[in-house]
C-alpha cells in the first residue's frame, strides 16, 4: 500500500457528487491512506448532508476550522471536490473577512508539502484567494473558465493538470483520475524522500 500512514482531506457540505465521494473513500484506503472529511460544523458535533444526484446522506464529524498548524501538516493532500459544495463552503456571514474554507484552503497553498487537489467547480472556493492560483495551469468545468482567468491561472485543456503542489481535474466524472494521479503525485513525493 503505498500511501500507508498518509492523510488526506477531503472538504464537505451539501450538495455534494455522491459518485465522486464514495470513490474517494474507497479508493485512498485502498493505498493505505485515511480519509478524512472536513466541514465547518458551525457549533455542532456532526452535520448530515445530503448529495446533489440522489440525496444521498453522508455525516461528518470533523472540523477545519479547529485545525492548527500542526494539524494542517499532519494532511498530506488537501481536496476541495465537485459539486455544488465549493459554493458552500466559501459562505461567509462576516462580508469583509475571508471565508473561514477559504482561509484554510489558503493555508494549505501556504505548504507546498500539501497535495492540493481542486475538481470541477471546486475552483470556486479559490475565487476569494486568486493569489493562491495566479500565473498556475490548471483544468476547470467549462463554466468555471472566466473565474479560472480572472484569478490569474492558466486554463490548460486536459482533464487532469499538475502544476507542482496543485492537481486539478475537469469534471467529477474524472474523479478515478484525479484520485489516481494524486496517488501518484503522493507515492512520488514519498519515494523521493526516502
Amino acid at each position: 500500500m503505498r500511501l500507508n500512514g498518509l492523510k488526506i482531506a477531503v472538504l464537505m457540505e451539501s450538495d455534494f457528487y455522491e459518485p465522486e465521494i464514495l470513490y474517494y473513500q474507497r479508493r485512498f484506503a485502498e493505498e493505505g491512506a485515511e480519509t478524512h472529511f472536513l466541514t465547518r460544523l458551525w457549533g455542532n458535533d456532526r452535520l448530515v448532508f445530503r448529495g446533489h444526484e440522489h440525496g444521498l446522506p453522508f455525516e461528518v464529524d470533523e472540523s477545519f476550522e479547529e485545525l492548527d498548524e500542526y494539524g494542517l501538516k499532519e494532511f498530506a493532500a488537501v481536496i476541495v471536490p465537485s459539486g455544488i459544495v465549493a459554493d458552500r463552503l466559501r459562505y461567509t456571514e462576516e462580508v469583509d473577512r475571508l471565508p473561514p474554507a477559504a482561509a484554510f484552503l489558503r493555508r494549505a497553498f501556504a505548504d507546498p508539502a500539501i497535495v492540493k487537489g481542486i475538481i470541477c467547480h471546486g475552483m470556486w472556493l479559490a475565487a476569494p484567494i486568486p493569489q493562491v492560483i495566479r500565473g498556475r495551469r490548471a483544468v476547470v468545468h467549462n463554466n468555471l473558465l472566466g473565474d479560472l482567468r480572472n484569478m490569474g491561472g492558466v486554463f490548460v485543456d486536459q482533464d487532469i493538470v499538475v502544476d507542482r503542489d496543485l492537481v486539478t481535474a475537469r469534471t467529477g466524472n474524472h474523479c478515478h483520475l484525479f484520485a489516481r494521479t494524486i496517488i501518484e503525485q503522493l507515492a512520488a513525493r514519498r519515494s523521493s524522500a526516502d
